[in-house]
């Protein structure tokens, strides 16, 4: 099966030293990440074929971004060349009681400037199984909103499974009423939905008072199921500090419910996290895994990938499911 991936790829910077401020560093490492992107780096990794659709600038740093997840496994040969510059974001990560900070600079990217007949879904599409889209790119710009929609419209008229992350920027979206309606639209196109309770509160003023987090998390998959007859994957997160968590998730359908164990994680950097957690959870369901076996698998690659520094997750599966299998001991591997 091929998977495609559509969204903005960015340029992340990030002070050399862990720990570090932006305040009070003098060099910033480069690298390039996005949702979709980190999602597409996930899914390759695991074996599977994936194709990137985006747009990115005509110059030098394009395609050095293109070629970070070209030497992923990843095909960037239908990615739209032109625009004016990239996106970029620096990331400042939190420690103990100091909270992880992120700064965008990405007003006027190329994929914000994107015009929608740049993007010939029909063409883009074929021998595609399945679209993954998220709630951030359409909140660049009206062109990126029409852009998404189509792709998502296109996806289901041609029989492509469409994937849809809940992601909320609250600092993107200038008008909550109308993310609401685009969300919404999405996820009539959509068969499979990642999300969790926060972005039901952002999103649809949708509250979980009153219940713990595990129990908020069941009632906002089960609640996507049944509102919108989609298969709805969703994850806990409880705060310990900045640098500790314990993560879970549960899958829904509209008859059943399958729910993670628990995994406390000490944290290197959770930039990214929510993007391994849909590409392993992908990657069950495009392989026919039982749907127990997908939310283990998704949550260990959830809790993983908050040991490695870098948006992507990099983790082969055999080290997934050695998480998955209850092997969180961090005992030497000889």
């Amino acid at each position: 099966m091929t998977i495609a991936c559509f969204g903005e790829l960015m340029l992340r910077l990030t002070p050399t030293l862990p720990g570090q401020t932006l305040h009070d560093t003098d060099n910033l490492k480069m690298e390039f990440a996005g949702a979709e992107g980190n999602v597409a780096i996930g899914l390759s990794k695991l074996g599977n074929q994936v194709k990137f659709l985006s747009k990115l600038p005509n110059n030098a740093i394009g395609e050095r971004a293109a070629s970070s997840l070209h030497r992923l496994g990843v095909d960037c040969s239908l990615v739209v060349k032109g625009g004016e510059r990239i996106g970029a974001y620096f990331i400042e990560l939190g420690h103990s009681i100091r909270p992880s900070r992120v700064i965008y600079d990405r007003h006027h990217s190329a994929i914000s400037q994107a015009r929608p007949d740049e993007f010939n879904w029909q063409h883009l599409l074929q021998d595609v199984e399945c679209l993954h889209l998220s709630g951030i790119t359409p909140a660049l710009s009206d062109n990126c909103i029409e852009i998404t929609l189509n792709a998502a419209k296109v996806a289901q008229q041609m029989g492509v499974i469409v994937s849809f992350d809940m992601n909320f920027r609250r600092r993107l979206w200038e008008n909550k009423a109308r993310a609401k309606e685009v969300f919404v639209e999405l996820l009539n196109y959509a068969n499979i939905v990642f999300g969790n309770p926060g972005v039901m509160g952002d999103v649809f003023d949708q509250h979980y008072d009153g219940l713990s987090p595990e129990k908020s998390n069941i009632q906002a998959a089960r609640d996507l199921s049944d509102n919108y007859g989609v298969l709805a994957a969703t994850t806990c997160r409880i705060h310990h500090s900045a640098d500790e968590n314990t993560l879970s998730a549960v899958i829904a359908d509209q008859q059943h419910i399958y729910q993670s164990h628990s995994i406390k994680v000490n944290i290197l950097d959770r930039l990214g996290t929510g993007d391994a957690f849909a590409a392993a959870c992908l990657h069950g369901l495009i392989h026919h895994w039982p749907q127990q076996k997908i939310i283990n698998f998704a949550t260990a690659a959830f809790a993983l990938s908050h040991t490695t520094y870098g948006d992507p997750h990099l983790s082969s599966q055999e080290q997934i499911e050695a998480i998955a299998a209850g092997h969180t001991c961090g005992y030497i591997d000889r």
